[in-house]
């Protein structure tokens, strides 16, 4: 389950950056201060969205049935 939220989480913040940053800011209470080094800087959170999405790959890699 942590992997599919990685890759798909990862996969909204590489194709909206600012919109993804938005909606965490806004409606995800308390993760305001997660998303605080995201604001402004879309480049950042595509590079991030890129190592989230390799981690859920690599994770959903490990997991057996």
């Amino acid at each position: 389950m942590a992997a599919t939220f990685m890759i798909g989480d990862g996969l909204l913040g590489l194709l909206q950056p600012e919109r993804h940053v938005a909606l965490w800011q806004e409606q995800a209470g308390g993760a305001q201060w997660l998303v605080r080094p995201f604001v402004g800087r879309p480049t950042l959170r595509r590079a991030y969205a890129v190592a989230q999405i390799a981690a859920g790959l690599a994770l959903a890699a490990r997991q057996r049935p």
